[in-house]
């Protein structure tokens, strides 16, 4: 099991980052590598189950472990196939904007073909 932590910053107020982060409806939004999730809950919570279909039409299931509202934090686990992805997003207030942190863990393989894509969403989740 490998691991790496991402970090962005950007104009877009901390409130609105969240606001996107736990609405599985607005990923689609600003994380170009999902073209549409398939979930019951308009907000995630612990425990909320669901799929995102990706580019190509390819389908990951996801469980939400974990949401603390007031620090800012969520976890999930992400399965395509095989390979099995755990992610841990923070949000922070920065002057002038926000700024986020994404630790990924998971086969090394994986990770090196996500952190691309995932940079890429990070600089478009955190645009003012």
């Amino acid at each position: 099991m490998a691991a790496v932590t991402l970090r962005a910053e950007g104009r877009a107020a901390a409130e609105d980052v969240w606001l996107r982060y736990v609405t599985p409806a607005r990923w689609p939004s600003w994380s170009p590598q999902i073209m549409a999730v398939r979930v019951n809950d308009e907000r995630i919570r612990p425990g909320t189950r669901g799929e995102i279909v990706s580019l190509f039409g390819v389908t990951a299931a996801f469980v939400v472990e974990s949401v603390d509202e007031e620090r800012w934090r969520w976890a999930w686990r992400v399965r395509l196939g095989p390979v099995r992805l755990r992610l841990r997003h923070e949000v922070q207030h920065r002057p002038g904007g926000s700024a986020t942190t994404l630790r990924i863990e998971g086969p090394a393989v994986a990770l090196a073909a996500y952190a691309g894509p995932a940079r890429w969403a990070l600089g478009r989740l955190l645009r003012g």
